[in-house]
Protein backbone atom coordinates (compact mmCIF):
# COMPACT_ATOMS: atom_id res chain seq x y z
CA UNK A 1 0.00 0.00 0.00
CA UNK A 2 2.65 2.42 0.79
CA UNK A 3 4.90 2.04 -2.40
CA UNK A 4 1.91 1.92 -4.73
CA UNK A 5 0.60 5.17 -2.67
CA UNK A 6 4.70 6.39 -2.88
CA UNK A 7 4.78 5.47 -6.96
CA UNK A 8 1.06 7.54 -6.98
CA UNK A 9 2.93 11.06 -5.32
CA UNK A 10 5.93 10.31 -7.31
CA UNK A 11 4.04 10.02 -10.60
CA UNK A 12 1.88 13.29 -9.99
CA UNK A 13 4.42 15.68 -9.28
CA UNK A 14 6.63 14.62 -12.48
CA UNK A 15 3.46 14.71 -14.20
CA UNK A 16 2.51 18.15 -13.50
CA UNK A 17 6.63 18.95 -13.44
CA UNK A 18 7.09 20.46 -10.33
CA UNK A 19 10.38 18.80 -10.43
CA UNK A 20 11.19 21.81 -12.56
CA UNK A 21 10.58 24.41 -9.85
CA UNK A 22 13.49 23.01 -8.18
CA UNK A 23 16.64 23.88 -9.58
CA UNK A 24 18.75 20.88 -10.71
CA UNK A 25 22.11 21.98 -8.73
CA UNK A 26 20.45 21.99 -5.61
CA UNK A 27 19.14 17.95 -6.59
CA UNK A 28 21.49 15.29 -5.38
CA UNK A 29 23.18 13.32 -8.29
CA UNK A 30 21.16 10.55 -6.92
CA UNK A 31 17.70 12.50 -7.41
CA UNK A 32 19.03 13.46 -10.61
CA UNK A 33 19.26 10.07 -12.02
CA UNK A 34 16.45 8.65 -10.65
CA UNK A 35 14.20 11.59 -12.45
CA UNK A 36 15.97 10.49 -15.95
CA UNK A 37 15.21 6.85 -15.18
CA UNK A 38 11.84 7.39 -14.92
CA UNK A 39 11.57 8.71 -18.61
CA UNK A 40 7.41 7.54 -19.16
CA UNK A 41 7.06 10.15 -16.65
CA UNK A 42 7.02 13.61 -18.94
CA UNK A 43 5.80 16.35 -17.56
CA UNK A 44 1.91 16.62 -19.41
CA UNK A 45 1.21 20.53 -18.43
CA UNK A 46 4.32 22.13 -20.19
CA UNK A 47 1.07 24.80 -21.26
CA UNK A 48 0.46 25.86 -17.87
CA UNK A 49 2.25 28.01 -15.29
CA UNK A 50 4.30 26.78 -12.20
CA UNK A 51 1.08 28.30 -9.67
CA UNK A 52 -0.87 26.19 -12.04
CA UNK A 53 0.94 23.01 -11.98
CA UNK A 54 1.44 23.05 -8.27
CA UNK A 55 -2.14 23.79 -7.24
CA UNK A 56 -3.45 21.02 -9.83
CA UNK A 57 -0.55 18.64 -8.19
CA UNK A 58 -1.44 19.43 -4.68
CA UNK A 59 -5.51 18.98 -5.07
CA UNK A 60 -4.59 15.44 -7.08
CA UNK A 61 -2.60 14.05 -4.01
CA UNK A 62 -5.36 14.96 -1.61
CA UNK A 63 -6.38 16.77 1.83
CA UNK A 64 -2.90 16.07 3.33
CA UNK A 65 -1.36 17.92 0.54
CA UNK A 66 -3.96 20.52 0.19
CA UNK A 67 -3.51 21.02 3.91
CA UNK A 68 0.13 22.14 3.20
CA UNK A 69 -0.46 24.08 0.34
CA UNK A 70 -2.85 26.02 2.15
CA UNK A 71 -0.48 27.21 4.86
CA UNK A 72 2.34 28.11 1.98
CA UNK A 73 -0.67 30.71 0.46
CA UNK A 74 -0.56 32.33 3.35
CA UNK A 75 3.28 32.94 3.13
CA UNK A 76 3.61 35.47 0.07
CA UNK A 77 6.40 36.45 0.96
CA UNK A 78 8.09 32.71 0.43
CA UNK A 79 6.38 32.44 -2.42
CA UNK A 80 6.61 33.99 -5.97
CA UNK A 81 3.65 36.10 -6.42
CA UNK A 82 1.92 34.11 -8.90
CA UNK A 83 2.55 30.68 -7.13
CA UNK A 84 1.34 32.07 -3.96
CA UNK A 85 -2.29 33.41 -5.72
CA UNK A 86 -2.40 29.46 -6.94
CA UNK A 87 -2.16 28.45 -3.67
CA UNK A 88 -4.98 31.05 -2.39
CA UNK A 89 -7.11 28.72 -4.43
CA UNK A 90 -6.62 25.89 -2.30
CA UNK A 91 -8.56 27.75 0.70
CA UNK A 92 -12.44 27.31 -0.70
CA UNK A 93 -11.91 26.54 -4.29
CA UNK A 94 -11.01 22.85 -4.21
CA UNK A 95 -12.79 21.03 -6.95
CA UNK A 96 -16.39 20.31 -5.60
CA UNK A 97 -17.85 16.20 -5.31
CA UNK A 98 -21.47 15.42 -6.31
CA UNK A 99 -23.97 17.80 -4.93
CA UNK A 100 -26.66 14.64 -5.17
CA UNK A 101 -24.09 12.77 -3.62
CA UNK A 102 -23.73 15.29 -0.68
CA UNK A 103 -27.57 15.23 -0.28
CA UNK A 104 -27.86 11.66 -0.20
CA UNK A 105 -25.27 11.88 2.88
CA UNK A 106 -27.21 14.24 4.88
CA UNK A 107 -30.77 12.85 4.22
CA UNK A 108 -28.98 9.13 5.72
CA UNK A 109 -27.11 10.65 8.11
CA UNK A 110 -29.98 12.51 9.85
CA UNK A 111 -32.55 10.07 9.14
CA UNK A 112 -34.66 11.65 6.59
CA UNK A 113 -36.70 10.25 3.95
CA UNK A 114 -36.11 13.14 1.71
CA UNK A 115 -33.98 16.46 2.08
CA UNK A 116 -37.50 18.17 2.53
CA UNK A 117 -38.14 16.81 5.43
CA UNK A 118 -36.31 19.44 7.69
CA UNK A 119 -35.04 21.61 4.73
CA UNK A 120 -37.25 24.21 3.58
CA UNK A 121 -34.80 24.60 0.79
CA UNK A 122 -31.63 23.32 0.36
CA UNK A 123 -29.12 24.19 -2.70
CA UNK A 124 -27.25 20.94 -4.93
CA UNK A 125 -24.50 23.20 -5.70
CA UNK A 126 -22.11 23.67 -3.12
CA UNK A 127 -21.30 27.59 -1.39
CA UNK A 128 -17.33 26.57 -1.28
CA UNK A 129 -15.83 23.04 -1.54
CA UNK A 130 -12.45 22.55 0.71
CA UNK A 131 -10.32 19.46 0.67
CA UNK A 132 -12.06 17.39 3.66
CA UNK A 133 -15.35 18.96 3.18
CA UNK A 134 -18.04 21.04 1.43
CA UNK A 135 -20.75 23.49 2.18
CA UNK A 136 -24.40 23.80 0.88
CA UNK A 137 -26.66 25.90 2.13
CA UNK A 138 -30.55 25.90 2.63
CA UNK A 139 -33.12 26.99 4.77
CA UNK A 140 -33.60 24.87 7.82
CA UNK A 141 -37.36 24.84 10.09
CA UNK A 142 -36.16 24.70 13.95
CA UNK A 143 -38.58 23.72 16.66
CA UNK A 144 -40.83 27.14 16.97
CA UNK A 145 -41.72 26.85 13.53
CA UNK A 146 -38.70 29.67 12.30
CA UNK A 147 -36.75 29.31 9.11
CA UNK A 148 -33.08 30.06 9.89
CA UNK A 149 -30.76 30.71 6.84
CA UNK A 150 -27.78 27.70 7.64
CA UNK A 151 -25.18 26.11 5.60
CA UNK A 152 -24.41 22.50 5.88
CA UNK A 153 -20.75 20.86 5.72
CA UNK A 154 -20.54 17.19 4.48
CA UNK A 155 -17.26 15.17 4.30
CA UNK A 156 -15.81 14.08 1.27
CA UNK A 157 -17.38 10.77 0.71
CA UNK A 158 -14.37 7.88 0.87
CA UNK A 159 -11.78 10.18 2.48
CA UNK A 160 -10.47 8.42 5.17
CA UNK A 161 -9.12 5.59 2.50
CA UNK A 162 -6.59 8.33 1.24
CA UNK A 163 -5.60 10.04 4.06
CA UNK A 164 -4.26 6.74 5.70
CA UNK A 165 -2.45 6.15 3.00
CA UNK A 166 -1.07 9.46 2.56
CA UNK A 167 -0.28 9.44 7.03
CA UNK A 168 1.17 5.87 6.63
CA UNK A 169 3.66 6.91 4.14
CA UNK A 170 4.36 10.46 6.02
CA UNK A 171 5.21 7.77 9.11
CA UNK A 172 7.42 5.93 7.30
CA UNK A 173 9.42 8.88 5.93
CA UNK A 174 9.63 10.29 9.16
CA UNK A 175 10.87 7.38 10.57
CA UNK A 176 13.61 7.54 7.88
CA UNK A 177 14.35 10.90 8.96
CA UNK A 178 14.78 10.57 12.29
CA UNK A 179 17.03 7.17 11.58
CA UNK A 180 19.67 8.90 8.80
CA UNK A 181 19.13 12.54 9.04
CA UNK A 182 22.01 14.12 11.31
CA UNK A 183 18.92 16.33 12.77
CA UNK A 184 16.53 13.58 13.01
CA UNK A 185 16.48 13.25 16.92
CA UNK A 186 16.27 17.16 17.56
CA UNK A 187 13.69 17.66 14.58
CA UNK A 188 11.29 14.74 16.11
CA UNK A 189 9.88 13.99 12.80
CA UNK A 190 7.99 10.71 14.20
CA UNK A 191 6.13 13.13 17.11
CA UNK A 192 5.38 15.67 14.84
CA UNK A 193 3.72 13.36 11.91
CA UNK A 194 2.30 11.83 15.02
CA UNK A 195 0.47 14.60 15.93
CA UNK A 196 -0.17 16.04 12.55
CA UNK A 197 -2.21 12.28 12.25
CA UNK A 198 -4.20 13.38 15.41
CA UNK A 199 -5.31 16.51 14.20
CA UNK A 200 -6.00 15.67 10.64
CA UNK A 201 -8.23 12.51 11.90
CA UNK A 202 -10.01 14.75 14.40
CA UNK A 203 -10.94 17.23 11.22
CA UNK A 204 -12.97 14.27 9.96
CA UNK A 205 -15.27 14.60 12.99
CA UNK A 206 -17.85 17.16 12.45
CA UNK A 207 -19.09 16.10 16.12
CA UNK A 208 -15.94 17.09 17.91
CA UNK A 209 -15.89 20.49 15.22
CA UNK A 210 -19.49 21.43 16.55
CA UNK A 211 -18.10 20.93 20.29
CA UNK A 212 -15.04 23.05 19.54
CA UNK A 213 -17.70 26.19 17.81
CA UNK A 214 -19.52 25.86 20.75
CA UNK A 215 -16.54 26.53 22.92
CA UNK A 216 -15.23 29.02 20.94
CA UNK A 217 -18.40 30.72 20.93
CA UNK A 218 -18.75 30.71 24.45
CA UNK A 219 -15.14 32.64 25.08
CA UNK A 220 -16.03 35.32 22.60
CA UNK A 221 -20.04 35.73 23.61
CA UNK A 222 -20.71 39.50 23.26
CA UNK A 223 -16.94 40.09 21.79
CA UNK A 224 -16.43 43.13 19.66
CA UNK A 225 -13.08 41.16 18.20
CA UNK A 226 -14.61 38.06 16.49
CA UNK A 227 -17.93 36.28 15.72
CA UNK A 228 -18.63 32.28 15.72
CA UNK A 229 -21.87 31.50 14.27
CA UNK A 230 -24.29 28.98 15.86
CA UNK A 231 -23.94 25.53 15.52
CA UNK A 232 -27.40 23.41 15.61
CA UNK A 233 -26.17 20.77 16.91
CA UNK A 234 -29.25 18.74 17.26
CA UNK A 235 -28.74 18.41 13.30
CA UNK A 236 -24.96 17.67 13.22
CA UNK A 237 -23.91 14.01 13.20
CA UNK A 238 -19.87 12.83 12.85
CA UNK A 239 -20.23 13.75 8.66
CA UNK A 240 -22.48 16.38 8.60
CA UNK A 241 -23.06 19.73 10.66
CA UNK A 242 -25.27 22.30 10.38
CA UNK A 243 -24.87 25.81 10.96
CA UNK A 244 -25.65 29.15 10.86
CA UNK A 245 -24.86 31.19 7.64
CA UNK A 246 -23.00 34.20 8.18
CA UNK A 247 -22.79 37.34 6.10
CA UNK A 248 -19.45 38.54 5.90
CA UNK A 249 -16.58 39.68 2.84
CA UNK A 250 -13.52 37.02 2.81
CA UNK A 251 -10.50 38.38 4.51
CA UNK A 252 -8.63 38.15 1.88
CA UNK A 253 -10.78 40.33 -0.69
CA UNK A 254 -8.83 43.40 0.60
CA UNK A 255 -9.72 45.82 -2.54
CA UNK A 256 -13.51 45.34 -1.42
CA UNK A 257 -12.56 45.96 2.59
CA UNK A 258 -10.80 49.24 1.77
CA UNK A 259 -13.91 50.20 -0.72
CA UNK A 260 -16.61 49.74 1.80
CA UNK A 261 -14.17 52.22 4.55
CA UNK A 262 -12.56 49.44 6.87
CA UNK A 263 -10.31 50.18 9.48
CA UNK A 264 -7.16 48.26 8.36
CA UNK A 265 -4.94 49.17 10.64
CA UNK A 266 -7.48 48.32 13.63
CA UNK A 267 -8.50 44.75 11.37
CA UNK A 268 -5.00 43.84 11.56
CA UNK A 269 -4.54 45.04 15.33
CA UNK A 270 -7.32 43.31 16.04
CA UNK A 271 -6.30 40.17 14.58
CA UNK A 272 -3.37 39.58 16.46
CA UNK A 273 -5.37 40.18 19.81
CA UNK A 274 -7.55 37.64 18.48
CA UNK A 275 -4.85 35.21 18.71
CA UNK A 276 -3.27 36.41 21.52
CA UNK A 277 -6.66 36.09 23.73
CA UNK A 278 -7.05 32.66 22.29
CA UNK A 279 -3.95 31.37 23.27
CA UNK A 280 -3.39 33.17 26.69
CA UNK A 281 -6.31 33.79 27.73
CA UNK A 282 -8.46 31.02 27.35
CA UNK A 283 -5.35 28.34 26.06
CA UNK A 284 -8.01 27.12 23.31
CA UNK A 285 -7.16 28.50 19.96
CA UNK A 286 -8.35 28.06 16.51
CA UNK A 287 -5.67 26.56 14.38
CA UNK A 288 -7.02 26.61 10.93
CA UNK A 289 -6.83 30.67 10.31
CA UNK A 290 -5.98 30.74 6.68
CA UNK A 291 -8.06 33.10 4.76
CA UNK A 292 -10.25 30.75 3.20
CA UNK A 293 -11.93 30.68 7.11
CA UNK A 294 -11.86 34.34 7.97
CA UNK A 295 -14.59 36.59 7.00
CA UNK A 296 -14.99 40.33 7.94
CA UNK A 297 -18.64 41.57 9.30
CA UNK A 298 -20.02 44.29 7.68
CA UNK A 299 -21.88 45.74 10.00
CA UNK A 300 -19.23 48.83 11.32
CA UNK A 301 -16.61 49.11 8.93
CA UNK A 302 -14.69 51.75 11.63
CA UNK A 303 -14.92 49.21 14.21
CA UNK A 304 -14.67 45.83 12.44
CA UNK A 305 -15.49 42.43 13.66
CA UNK A 306 -14.13 39.08 12.11
CA UNK A 307 -15.87 35.94 11.74
CA UNK A 308 -15.01 32.87 11.88
CA UNK A 309 -15.60 29.52 10.53
CA UNK A 310 -14.08 25.79 10.21
CA UNK A 311 -13.47 24.66 13.70
CA UNK A 312 -11.96 20.90 12.66
CA UNK A 313 -8.60 22.02 14.18
CA UNK A 314 -7.84 23.10 17.44
CA UNK A 315 -5.07 23.86 19.15
CA UNK A 316 -4.51 24.07 23.54
CA UNK A 317 -1.55 24.70 25.68
CA UNK A 318 -0.96 23.69 29.65
CA UNK A 319 -0.36 25.83 31.67
CA UNK A 320 3.84 25.59 31.84
CA UNK A 321 3.83 25.65 27.71
CA UNK A 322 1.69 29.14 27.81
CA UNK A 323 3.70 30.51 30.88
CA UNK A 324 7.36 29.84 29.21
CA UNK A 325 5.88 30.91 25.43
CA UNK A 326 4.46 34.37 27.20
CA UNK A 327 7.89 35.24 29.09
CA UNK A 328 9.43 34.36 25.96
CA UNK A 329 7.33 36.84 23.46
CA UNK A 330 7.99 39.13 26.57
CA UNK A 331 11.63 38.90 26.82
CA UNK A 332 12.01 39.28 22.85
CA UNK A 333 9.81 42.01 22.67
CA UNK A 334 11.76 43.51 25.31
CA UNK A 335 15.01 42.59 23.57
CA UNK A 336 16.36 41.11 26.75
CA UNK A 337 17.94 37.91 24.41
CA UNK A 338 19.61 36.65 27.73
CA UNK A 339 16.11 36.27 28.99
CA UNK A 340 15.04 34.27 26.33
CA UNK A 341 18.14 31.88 25.83
CA UNK A 342 17.65 31.10 29.65
CA UNK A 343 14.06 30.34 29.51
CA UNK A 344 15.09 28.11 26.20
CA UNK A 345 17.49 26.29 28.72
CA UNK A 346 15.11 25.92 32.07
CA UNK A 347 11.73 24.81 29.24
CA UNK A 348 14.22 21.71 28.30
CA UNK A 349 13.71 23.12 24.79
CA UNK A 350 17.33 22.75 24.12
CA UNK A 351 20.29 21.15 26.16
CA UNK A 352 21.28 21.98 30.02
CA UNK A 353 25.12 22.20 28.47
CA UNK A 354 24.24 24.73 26.27
CA UNK A 355 26.70 28.47 26.72
CA UNK A 356 23.87 31.19 27.80
CA UNK A 357 26.02 33.65 25.93
CA UNK A 358 26.79 32.21 23.11
CA UNK A 359 23.24 31.29 22.31
CA UNK A 360 22.26 34.81 23.22
CA UNK A 361 24.63 36.23 20.71
CA UNK A 362 22.82 33.93 18.33
CA UNK A 363 19.19 34.92 18.54
CA UNK A 364 20.47 38.76 19.10
CA UNK A 365 21.75 38.17 15.67
CA UNK A 366 19.16 37.12 14.38
CA UNK A 367 16.33 39.17 15.97
CA UNK A 368 17.79 42.30 16.48
CA UNK A 369 17.71 43.55 12.42
CA UNK A 370 13.75 42.94 12.08
CA UNK A 371 12.79 45.61 15.46
CA UNK A 372 11.15 48.80 14.65
CA UNK A 373 10.56 47.34 11.10
CA UNK A 374 6.68 47.15 9.94
CA UNK A 375 6.02 43.78 8.20
CA UNK A 376 5.97 45.24 4.53
CA UNK A 377 10.02 46.06 5.71
CA UNK A 378 11.14 42.50 7.16
CA UNK A 379 12.27 38.93 5.16
CA UNK A 380 10.72 36.80 7.04
CA UNK A 381 11.87 34.23 4.71
CA UNK A 382 15.37 35.36 5.64
CA UNK A 383 14.65 35.10 9.10
CA UNK A 384 12.75 32.05 8.97
CA UNK A 385 16.30 30.46 7.77
CA UNK A 386 18.89 31.95 10.34
CA UNK A 387 16.07 30.85 12.80
CA UNK A 388 16.37 27.45 12.27
CA UNK A 389 19.84 27.14 11.58
CA UNK A 390 20.42 28.83 14.86
CA UNK A 391 17.77 25.95 16.58
CA UNK A 392 20.11 23.18 14.27
CA UNK A 393 23.48 24.74 16.21
CA UNK A 394 22.22 24.55 19.89
CA UNK A 395 20.23 21.29 19.49
CA UNK A 396 16.99 22.96 20.04
CA UNK A 397 14.51 20.00 20.00
CA UNK A 398 11.01 20.41 18.10
CA UNK A 399 8.06 20.83 20.65
CA UNK A 400 5.14 18.46 18.92
CA UNK A 401 2.29 20.06 21.17
CA UNK A 402 3.44 23.81 19.59
CA UNK A 403 3.33 23.04 15.93
CA UNK A 404 -0.14 24.16 15.97
CA UNK A 405 1.01 27.05 17.22
CA UNK A 406 3.55 28.09 15.35
CA UNK A 407 1.25 27.41 12.18
CA UNK A 408 -1.40 29.18 13.06
CA UNK A 409 1.28 32.46 13.81
CA UNK A 410 2.32 31.83 10.29
CA UNK A 411 -1.02 32.39 9.25
CA UNK A 412 -1.77 35.39 11.65
CA UNK A 413 1.42 37.03 10.30
CA UNK A 414 0.73 36.56 6.78
CA UNK A 415 -2.77 37.53 7.46
CA UNK A 416 -1.52 40.83 9.00
CA UNK A 417 1.00 41.21 5.92
CA UNK A 418 -1.91 41.27 3.39
CA UNK A 419 -4.33 43.13 5.57
CA UNK A 420 -1.91 46.26 6.48
CA UNK A 421 2.03 46.25 5.23
CA UNK A 422 2.58 48.62 7.98
CA UNK A 423 1.47 46.61 11.22
CA UNK A 424 4.20 46.97 14.18
CA UNK A 425 3.49 43.63 15.27
CA UNK A 426 5.68 43.76 18.48
CA UNK A 427 4.30 47.05 19.69
CA UNK A 428 0.73 45.24 19.01
CA UNK A 429 1.28 42.43 20.64
CA UNK A 430 3.11 43.84 23.88
CA UNK A 431 0.76 45.67 25.93
CA UNK A 432 -1.72 42.67 25.61
CA UNK A 433 1.16 39.95 26.67
CA UNK A 434 2.14 42.45 29.68
CA UNK A 435 -1.49 42.70 30.91
CA UNK A 436 -1.83 38.96 30.82
CA UNK A 437 1.09 38.72 32.81
CA UNK A 438 0.24 41.35 35.36
CA UNK A 439 -3.13 38.91 35.92
CA UNK A 440 -1.03 36.04 36.23
CA UNK A 441 1.51 37.07 38.71
CA UNK A 442 0.52 39.95 40.66
CA UNK A 443 -2.36 40.83 42.97
CA UNK A 444 -5.17 40.74 40.52
CA UNK A 445 -4.08 36.79 40.36
CA UNK A 446 -4.20 35.99 44.08
CA UNK A 447 -7.55 37.71 43.97
CA UNK A 448 -8.70 35.96 41.27
CA UNK A 449 -7.73 32.81 43.18
CA UNK A 450 -9.88 33.56 45.81
CA UNK A 451 -12.75 34.06 43.67
CA UNK A 452 -12.37 30.88 42.08
CA UNK A 453 -12.04 28.69 44.72
CA UNK A 454 -14.11 30.48 47.19
CA UNK A 455 -16.80 27.68 46.30
CA UNK A 456 -15.37 25.27 47.00
CA UNK A 457 -13.70 26.36 50.28
CA UNK A 458 -17.52 27.70 51.15
CA UNK A 459 -18.28 23.94 50.69
CA UNK A 460 -15.67 21.82 52.39
CA UNK A 461 -15.89 24.82 55.74
CA UNK A 462 -18.15 22.95 57.70
CA UNK A 463 -15.97 19.37 57.00
CA UNK A 464 -12.87 21.05 58.55
CA UNK A 465 -13.37 20.20 62.24
CA UNK A 466 -13.58 16.08 61.25
CA UNK A 467 -10.72 16.41 58.93
CA UNK A 468 -8.49 18.05 61.84
CA UNK A 469 -9.71 15.73 64.24
CA UNK A 470 -8.63 12.85 61.68
CA UNK A 471 -5.40 14.06 60.98
CA UNK A 472 -4.93 14.14 64.30
CA UNK A 473 -5.94 10.92 65.37
CA UNK A 474 -3.81 9.35 61.98
CA UNK A 475 -0.93 11.40 63.43
CA UNK A 476 -0.88 10.07 66.99
CA UNK A 477 -1.05 6.60 64.97
CA UNK A 478 2.07 7.44 62.99
CA UNK A 479 3.84 8.08 65.80
CA UNK A 480 3.05 5.03 67.71
CA UNK A 481 3.68 3.26 64.78
CA UNK A 482 7.25 5.28 64.85
CA UNK A 483 8.00 4.53 68.58
CA UNK A 484 7.55 0.84 68.20
CA UNK A 485 9.53 0.49 65.04
CA UNK A 486 12.22 2.52 66.89
CA UNK A 487 12.15 0.07 69.60
CA UNK A 488 12.18 -2.59 67.48
CA UNK A 489 15.36 -1.19 65.72
CA UNK A 490 16.91 -1.09 69.20
CA UNK A 491 15.82 -4.66 70.40
CA UNK A 492 17.29 -6.41 67.15
CA UNK A 493 20.69 -4.32 67.14
CA UNK A 494 20.88 -5.52 70.88
CA UNK A 495 20.47 -9.20 69.54
CA UNK A 496 22.54 -8.70 66.98
CA UNK A 497 25.70 -7.29 69.40
CA UNK A 498 25.09 -10.61 71.83
CA UNK A 499 24.99 -13.47 69.00
CA UNK A 500 28.58 -11.18 67.19
CA UNK A 501 29.53 -11.88 70.81
CA UNK A 502 28.91 -15.70 70.88
CA UNK A 503 29.66 -16.43 67.50
CA UNK A 504 33.29 -14.57 67.68
CA UNK A 505 33.63 -17.46 70.86
CA UNK A 506 32.14 -20.35 69.01
CA UNK A 507 35.17 -19.72 66.14
CA UNK A 508 37.75 -19.19 69.01
CA UNK A 509 36.53 -22.62 70.09
CA UNK A 510 36.53 -24.17 66.43
CA UNK A 511 40.27 -22.96 66.05
CA UNK A 512 41.71 -24.11 69.65
CA UNK A 513 39.54 -27.47 68.90
CA UNK A 514 41.25 -28.04 65.35
CA UNK A 515 44.46 -27.10 67.07
CA UNK A 516 44.60 -29.17 69.99
CA UNK A 517 43.26 -32.28 68.16
CA UNK A 518 46.76 -31.70 66.03
CA UNK A 519 49.39 -31.57 68.71
CA UNK A 520 50.43 -34.04 70.47
CA UNK A 521 48.26 -34.19 73.68
CA UNK A 522 46.36 -36.47 75.65
CA UNK A 523 43.22 -36.89 74.10
CA UNK A 524 40.68 -35.24 76.66
CA UNK A 525 41.73 -31.97 75.62
CA UNK A 526 40.33 -31.55 72.19
CA UNK A 527 37.25 -33.88 73.42
CA UNK A 528 36.67 -31.01 76.36
CA UNK A 529 37.02 -28.17 74.00
CA UNK A 530 34.95 -29.96 71.12
CA UNK A 531 32.03 -29.90 73.56
CA UNK A 532 32.70 -26.35 74.84
CA UNK A 533 32.35 -24.99 71.38
CA UNK A 534 28.90 -27.08 70.21
CA UNK A 535 27.72 -25.44 73.64
CA UNK A 536 28.92 -21.83 72.56
CA UNK A 537 27.48 -22.21 69.11
CA UNK A 538 24.13 -23.32 70.76
CA UNK A 539 24.08 -20.03 72.34
CA UNK A 540 24.61 -18.00 69.42
CA UNK A 541 22.31 -19.89 67.45
CA UNK A 542 19.47 -19.28 70.43
CA UNK A 543 20.96 -15.37 70.43
CA UNK A 544 20.82 -14.54 66.75
CA UNK A 545 18.22 -11.69 65.90
CA UNK A 546 14.54 -12.46 64.87
CA UNK A 547 12.24 -10.14 62.88
CA UNK A 548 9.85 -8.97 65.16
CA UNK A 549 5.97 -8.61 64.03
CA UNK A 550 3.81 -6.61 66.14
Amino acid sequence: MRSRRLYAITKTLLSYGLDDLIPAKWLPWSLRLGRHALFWLPNRHKDKSPGVRLRLALESLGPVWVKFGQMLSTRRDLLPPDIALELAYLQDRVAPFDGQAAQAIIEKSLGLKHISDLFEDFNTQPLASASIAQVHTGKLRVADGDVKDIVVKVIRPDIRRTIDADLELMETLASVMARHLPDGRRLKPKEVVREYRKTLLDELDLLREAANAIQLKRNFEDSKLLYIPTVYSDYSRNNVMVMERIDGIPVSDVEVLKARGVDMKKLAERGVEVFFTQVFRDSFFHADMHPGNIFVAKDDPLNPRYIGIDFGIVGTLNREDKRYLAENFLAFFNRDYRKVAELHVDSGWVPRHTNIEEFESAIRTVCEPIFEKPLAEISFGHVLVNLFNTARRFEMEVQPQLVLLQKTLLYIEGLGRQLYPELDLWKTAKPFLERWMNEQLGWRAVVRSVKENAPYWAEKLPELPNLLYESLHAQQHVQRQLELQHQRQLLQQRQASTSSFWSLLTASGVISTTWLATANIAPGWPITSAVITVILGAQAWRSRPHVINR
